[in-house]
């Protein structure tokens, strides 16, 4: 359940309460990464949420959050991928489910595969990329022109990007660190 947490902690302290998912787990020494951590859960889910129903919109009704995410990262750029980059790139780490998800998208032919001597490399087909292109118009509306309304500038979204590639770099150093424990 989530809850609000007062933390008496030694960096000056916040003017306003602290709202983690997990008051057990706050440290002393960083009441932030509490914070920062039920950020990424209620981000992490609205975000998987509007995936899906943006791309419903666009005319795939059936899709999960990691088959968007694949089918617009295959489709990137316009270049053939091989399995290993894709989950390298998107930070996978069960290539299993990058591998069935990409069978789905294969068989609903969005995406085409091809050997490359020991490789399968995917790319996009035409009816994936016009399905990208839609998924694209849809988020126009929908997400950019509420963006935009907001008030949230792009300089602040990208210094959030920027925090969440850090972020990202913290919880695969930690993980590598519990994974030898």
């Amino acid at each position: 359940m989530t809850e609000l947490a007062l933390m008496n902690q030694p960096n000056p302290p916040s003017t306003s309460p602290q709202i983690v998912s997990s008051q057990h787990l706050v440290s002393e020494r960083s009441a932030e990464m509490s914070e920062l951590e039920y950020g990424l859960i209620m981000a992490g889910n609205a975000f998987n949420r509007w995936m899906v129903r943006c791309m419903s919109a666009a005319g795939a009704k059936d899709m999960t959050a990691i088959e968007v995410s694949l089918l617009h990262h295959v489709n990137h750029r316009e270049r053939k991928k091989k399995l290993a980059d894709i989950c390298f790139v998107l930070n996978v780490e069960d290539t299993h489910v990058v591998t069935y998800a990409l069978k789905k998208l294969v068989k609903a032919g969005l995406v085409q595969s091809e050997k490359a001597g020991k490789e399968l490399l995917f790319s996009t087909t035409p009816e994936g990329q016009a399905l990208c292109m839609r998924y694209r118009e849809v988020r126009e509306r929908c997400l950019i022109e509420t963006q935009a309304e907001s008030g949230v500038s792009n300089h602040d979204i990208g210094q959030a990007a920027q925090l969440l590639r850090n972020a990202s770099g913290l919880y695969d150093t930690a993980a590598r660190a519990a994974a030898s424990l």
